[in-house]
């Protein structure tokens, strides 16, 4: 049957019978001349009679079955479907290209950037392209990045952040796939991270009295770097300092009930102080049931309750490499 409908209406029929069915057909997907052209479509119409939509449905559904295939059609559709079955590093090229060559927009890939090629990028290239790239880095990431600074170029960099509010879409794109590409530039380190977080991450794990002597052989050596490793390590004893209150109830959910009272049996003044911090941070049912399970333990090995430590510490660090949670820094325990 001929509609007498042109494509765009014919979308628009579709379109507004799925609304009808409270559908959601996925309209945040199109792009904004696309989503215009649909929303003027549908302001144009008024009635269609009975016949037309059905033949307008019939036309769409034979349509869908002649489909064999179908593509996303961008790279962030591409890339979902594929998930876990190409390595991250093989993403992460694909987007880093993708970028480069100006087929999606640079900055989401700056704002992913290691926080020390930000700083690399901050101190090597024009005043001009790095006030605005901290005019688009999330403000944390700009942040880090201008305090990492010299004076002086900070104060250059400040004032030229000013000048930035008249920028184009076009201006601000150029000028971010040329940060993109310096960054590219930068050497990449065979190792990604910093020996001093390598070397914490490590003494996370260790006894109190390894560590202690670790860090004492350390500071003979290199007061510096040892600094560096202290900011690095994260033990149960840190927990009031680095994790914020309300983020008590989400670690304490991904725990075994039985790890986490061994770890509040602590004697110690710091992890004592870590135990009333967590048990403070709960609902006064679940603190008081804890409270009693431990009373019931009775004295515990130190062994036992160092375990149970450090597989608290192990679940905070992977809740916070997936996001779910974000420790405070160290320079914020003062």
């Amino acid at each position: 049957m001929q509609t007498g409908l042109s494509q765009r209406q014919k979308a628009a029929v579709i379109v507004r019978l799925l609304l009808d069915e409270e559908d959601t057909p996925g309209l945040d997907r199109l792009d904004i001349e696309s989503q215009t052209l649909l929303a003027q479509e549908m302001a144009e119409m008024e009635l269609i009679d009975r016949d037309t939509r059905d033949a307008v449905i019939t036309e769409f559904c034979d349509k869908l079955e002649a489909i064999g295939v179908t593509f996303p059609g961008d790279l962030d559709g591409t890339l979902a479907i594929l998930g876990s079955r190409i390595s991250g590093d093989s993403t992460d090229r694909v987007r880093r290209a993708a970028a480069i060559n100006g087929r999606t927009d640079p900055w989401p890939r700056i704002g992913q950037l290691p926080q020390a090629s930000l700083t690399a990028l901050a101190n090597s290239e024009s005043v001009e392209l790095i006030a605005l790239m901290l005019s688009k880095l999330p403000v944390e990431a700009a942040s880090a990045t201008f305090l990492a600074l010299p004076r002086e170029r900070a104060r250059a960099v400040a004032q030229a952040m000013s000048m930035t509010s008249g920028v184009s879409p076009e201006a601000l794109k150029r000028v971010g796939l040329v940060l993109l590409q310096a960054a590219e530039a930068l050497p990449k380190p065979a190792l990604p991270a910093p020996a001093a977080d390598r070397v914490g991450a490590i003494l996370n794990f260790a006894t109190a009295e390894l560590r202690d002597d670790v860090l004492e052989a350390l500071d003979q050596r290199d007061v510096e770097f040892a600094d560096d490793v202290r900011k690095a390590i994260f033990i149960f004893a840190h927990i009031p300092a680095r994790i914020e209150p309300r983020e008590v109830p989400r670690l304490v959910r991904e725990l075994d009930q039985s790890i986490l009272v061994r770890a509040l049996c602590g004697t110690a003044e710091a992890d004592a102080a870590a135990a009333d911090f967590i048990l403070s941070n709960l609902s006064q049912r679940m603190a008081d049931s804890l409270r009693e399970e431990r009373e019931a333990m009775g004295k515990l090995r130190s062994k036992d309750i160092d375990e149970a430590m450090t597989e608290v510490v192990g679940t905070i660090r992977r809740l916070q490499e997936t996001g779910q949670i974000t420790l405070k820094l160290p320079q914020d325990d003062e």
